[in-house]
């Protein structure tokens, strides 16, 4: 099965990164975002992915194309043949396809260009800047249970801001960023080919129209999912994530 990853937006909220690399190239622990999501999958056996890039993505398909010799040690032999012996400590069994969806397209018009590559009935399909410990296998059996088009892995986020318990015009308390009780498309999602059909042009927000028309229609199911979860949209959600790292404290998975 096929896991879909947008890595084209632009990232604008994390200029202090993105102005030099694209938001799924952006370290954590010395490997990108974009390599820990893509850990995550493996590790429940989903090795088959198609990356949906935009802005700078020459970079991601640079890393890609350098990674075997990035992240491993090796020998250059310039006597006879001048080959490369590799003293390997780190191999992915991964297919990746890499697909130029253009710089100012949208989500819902990135993915529409994705179809002609998916040749199951079924697909995985996320964003290159979320962090999880979301259950992909039971993500997947809750997919097939519900029998929809769609199904969110619906999170509880933390809140940006401090909330007051008030009584009376009292402050009783004070919650530092509390997690609220609604729930968000935490960004792992499972559809099957009928999502095509709700995709229009390259103006097209996936969030937008194609969500609510899938809603208004019954064909879209949430799957609760209440362990850790974080979008990296800031430079300190970058610091944060790195700090949980260094600690041996990274929360998601990524089969390490």
């Amino acid at each position: 099965m096929k896991v879909v990853i947008l890595c084209g937006g632009k990232g604008t909220r994390m200029r202090e990164e993105t102005e030099y690399r694209p938001k799924p190239l952006v370290e954590i622990g010395g490997k990108p975002i974009l390599w820990h999501i893509m850990k995550s999958y493996s590790s429940y056996g989903f090795n088959d992915f198609i990356l949906c890039v935009g802005y700078k993505g020459e970079m991601i398909k640079q890393y890609f194309m350098d990674m075997y010799w990035r992240n491993n040690d090796f020998t250059l032999h310039f006597n006879g043949d001048r080959k490369i012996e590799y003293h390997t400590k780190e191999e992915e069994n991964w297919n990746i396809t890499i697909i130029n969806t253009g710089i100012e397209t949208m989500t819902g018009g990135r993915l529409k260009q994705v179809e002609k590559y998916i040749d199951d009935k079924e697909f995985m399909f996320t964003y290159g800047d979320g962090l999880s410990d979301v259950n992909i296998l039971e993500l997947l059996e809750f997919h097939r249970k519900k029998g929809k088009i769609g199904t969110l892995t619906g999170v509880n986020p933390i809140s940006t801001f401090g909330v007051m318990e008030v009584k009376d015009g009292i402050v009783n308390s004070f919650k530092e960023k509390p997690i609220l009780n609604d729930r968000i498309n935490g960004g792992f999602m499972v559809f099957n080919k009928d999502i095509f059909k709700y995709l229009g042009s390259e103006d097209c927000f996936f969030e937008q129209e194609p969500i609510r028309n899938l809603a208004k229609d019954k064909q879209l199911a949430m799957y609760e999912h209440n362990g850790f979860w974080t979008a990296i949209d800031t430079f300190k959600d970058v610091e944060t994530v790195n700090k949980l790292w260094d600690k041996g404290e990274h929360l998601w998975r990524s089969g390490e």
